[in-house]
């Protein structure tokens, strides 16, 4: 068995919609999928990246009460959380494919630093960059 992070989670407002984006929109596959009542366990992976799931969890009970998972919503709909970093190596196709699959960017490609990133969030607020790194093209 292999050690290290298996599962990086973040919180969406609602799961089917956080699956379609993910599978319809950027192209990740289903891993896990398994209900307990109302509770689901949603991950999915990037194709390239198979040792690292996606959780794709909503805020509620057991893990926050109702106070706090309404905050959390709140916070994450207004794109306060950390973003993430997508890993591309053609940002301007990738941004092309994905704007035709429907994903709204609030940046469009652009040179900087070395590289070429473009950002986007995902249906729940979440914050993405995706970055053509200048090193991987050299």
């Amino acid at each position: 068995m292999s050690q290290g992070i298996g599962v990086v989670g973040l919180y969406v407002r609602d799961q089917d919609e956080a699956l379609e984006f993910y599978v319809e929109k950027l192209g990740f596959r289903v891993h896990t999928d398994a209900r307990n009542g109302d509770y689901r366990w949603l991950t999915v992976q990037h194709p390239d990246q198979p040792s690292l799931q996606l959780g794709l969890f909503k805020p509620q009970a057991p893990e926050l009460d109702a106070s706090t998972a309404r905050s959390v919503r709140e916070i994450v709909a207004k794109g306060a959380m950390p973003p993430l970093v997508l890993n591309v190596d053609d940002c301007r196709g990738a941004y092309e494919r994905m704007s035709t699959r429907g994903v709204e960017f609030t940046q469009a490609p652009e040179e900087r630093y070395g590289n070429i990133d473009a950002n986007f969030r995902d249906p729940s607020g979440n914050g993405w960059k995706m970055i053509q790194s200048g090193r991987a093209s050299s």
